[in-house]
């Protein structure tokens, strides 16, 4: 279950939930083990220099190489591209976790995530 994290100086204009589901239907294309992507984006409202930080965060895998993650990479800079329509500072950071990170799903009865 990746997780996808926008930062992004509040003068910029899209759509959050496109991108979103641009980046997760690449990862899935990409590896049908990921799952899911939690999603969160942040614009700011104080910043210097219009910009925007994506972070996507995976789960360390043994098929997740360099090559899966330049060739990730590349394919999400692109769709992500499509949906800015300003001049802007560009940063894009994929990172894996650690060997000690956690993740699961806290189920409560009759209540979904």
């Amino acid at each position: 279950m990746p997780h996808v994290e926008i930062k992004f100086s509040d003068n910029l204009t899209f759509d959050t939930q496109d991108i979103f589901d641009d980046i997760e239907g690449i990862i899935n294309q990409k590896d049908a083990s990921a799952g899911v992507c939690k999603s969160r984006a942040y614009p700011c409202s104080e910043y210097k220099h219009t910009h925007i930080l994506i972070t996507i965060s995976l789960l360390t895998k043994p098929h997740r190489d360099e090559q899966f993650t330049l060739e990730l990479s590349a394919e999400l800079e692109l769709a992500i591209k499509r949906h800015l329509k300003q001049s802007l500072y560009f940063s894009l950071n994929i990172e894996y976790s650690s060997a000690y990170y956690t993740t699961n799903v806290h189920q409560v009865d009759g209540l979904v995530c």
